[in-house]
């Protein structure tokens, strides 16, 4: 997919040096700069679960069993 976007003179010529020195293209180069800052700063899956079970006593297996045995009652 193609994006346009805007850079200011400076980063484009950064950008130059760079894809010239690497051997690398300027798409290439924003890519994975794009990559990186995803990287750092997307969230994970598991953030939302993260410690869901950490302030209880008991631990899941049992709290199921005990869900499980009200079932049958």
């Amino acid at each position: 997919m193609r994006t346009i976007v805007d850079l200011p003179d400076k980063q484009i010529e950064a950008l130059k040096r760079m894809s010239e020195s690497s051997h690398l293209s300027r798409a290439e180069l924003v890519r994975r700069a794009i990559d990186e800052y995803l990287a750092r700063h997307l969230p994970t899956q598991d953030d939302g679960a993260f410690g869901l079970w950490n302030k209880r006593k008991t631990d899941g297996v049992t709290y199921q069993e005990r869900a499980r045995d009200e079932w049958g009652e």
